[in-house]
């Protein structure tokens, strides 16, 4: 019985529709965003970096949804911790240590913006901005674009659970709904908007609100990446079908600070998060594939050089490269005659 049981367990992503080798490159994706994680805040504590933001823990959830999406098609508007989803849809180490060090050749904002504020016309990711939510009704006007020229495609915004509380939330979730648009709002809930936990800023799920909206609400497991996939693709389809929005609330918990600038232990307890960081979900999934016959630790071991070459590579490329040059000031503000502006 005891085979049985794993051999049914290893089928799990297969009946998804995922491929053994997709399955392993998610958690080689989902290593590769915890140790960049890690490394950025070792580079802020060392005064290399002056600012960072974490969102270790919420990778599972993060790298699964951006794995089920198209990434040629789709419009992606993520939150400043979407580590984990940037670089599943395209972005690179080095793209991120390049924002982290805020220097001229970030691609995200040409180092004016403080790290985590994503963007990348190549890659399709709508530039974000510090004012938290400003993205939703962003996500909606895309999706309505989509809609009027009858193009394939879905914006799918990310946002925190704090952020469900904003005006500019349910503007864009009561737009999206009226007009059946292809987008998917994903509140990644990880029980605090910077000092203030959930039950003193929300009553009730935050997934139920859709049900004003006229669309689908889903509450899933961040620890469980392959339910997360599940449902993502499920909302992908529902769109591109027409058949409008969904609001996947993935519940996860934010275990670091809020920032670098944060002392989270100012209103949580260490007991509090060393729960929480024991149902981590990356070693689930590990373990996973280890079942399934597709992982080892010969080969988390060679994973683990390779993921430390990249990022000390493009640590050393960050740190290096130059600012943007003081006569670059006006550049990206106003349009340019070859069109780069």
């Amino acid at each position: 019985m005891m085979h049985t049981g794993s051999v049914q367990r290893a089928l799990r992503h297969t009946e998804l529709g995922l491929t053994d080798e997709r399955a392993v490159d998610m958690y080689k994706m989902m290593m590769l965003a915890r140790r960049f994680d890690e490394r950025g805040q070792l580079l802020q504590r060392a005064g290399k970096v002056n600012f960072h933001i974490s969102g270790i823990t919420q990778e599972p959830s993060q790298v699964a949804m951006g794995f089920a999406m198209d990434r040629e098609r789709d419009w992606f508007l993520p939150y400043y911790r979407d580590y984990g989803f940037v670089l599943s849809i395209g972005m690179t180490v080095k793209d991120l240590m390049l924002s982290l060090y805020a220097k001229g050749e970030d691609p995200n904002s040409a180092g004016r913006q403080m790290p985590g504020h994503f963007g990348s016309k190549r890659l399709r990711i709508v530039t974000g901005s510090s004012p938290v939510t400003t993205q939703v009704p962003h996500a909606a006007g895309f999706a309505l674009a989509a809609k009027m020229w009858k193009e394939p495609s879905v914006a799918i915004v990310t946002f925190g659970d704090g952020s469900s509380n904003q005006g500019d939330f349910h503007e864009g979730c009561n737009f999206a709904g009226v007009h059946q648009l292809p987008v998917i709002f994903v509140c990644e809930n990880n029980q605090y908007a910077i000092s203030m936990s959930l039950e003193k800023q929300t009553r009730g799920r935050i997934c139920d609100r859709a049900l004003g909206y006229g669309f689908p609400g889903v509450r899933v497991d961040g620890n469980d990446p392959l339910e997360v996939y599940r449902v993502f693709k499920e909302a992908r389809e529902r769109a591109v079908s027409g058949e409008g929005p969904t609001l996947i609330e993935i519940m996860t918990y934010r275990v670091t600070a809020h920032s670098t600038s944060d002392n989270d232990m100012a209103y949580r307890t260490k007991e509090e998060v060393d729960e929480q960081k024991a149902k981590d979900g990356m070693p689930v999934y590990k373990q996973y594939l280890v079942d399934a016959g597709l992982w080892s630790e010969e080969k988390e071991a060679t994973l683990q050089a390779e993921i430390r070459a990249t990022i000390d590579e493009a640590n050393e490329y960050a740190e290096k490269a130059p600012f943007q040059p003081v006569e670059d000031a006006f550049r990206y503000v106003y349009a340019e005659e070859n069109g780069e502006g």
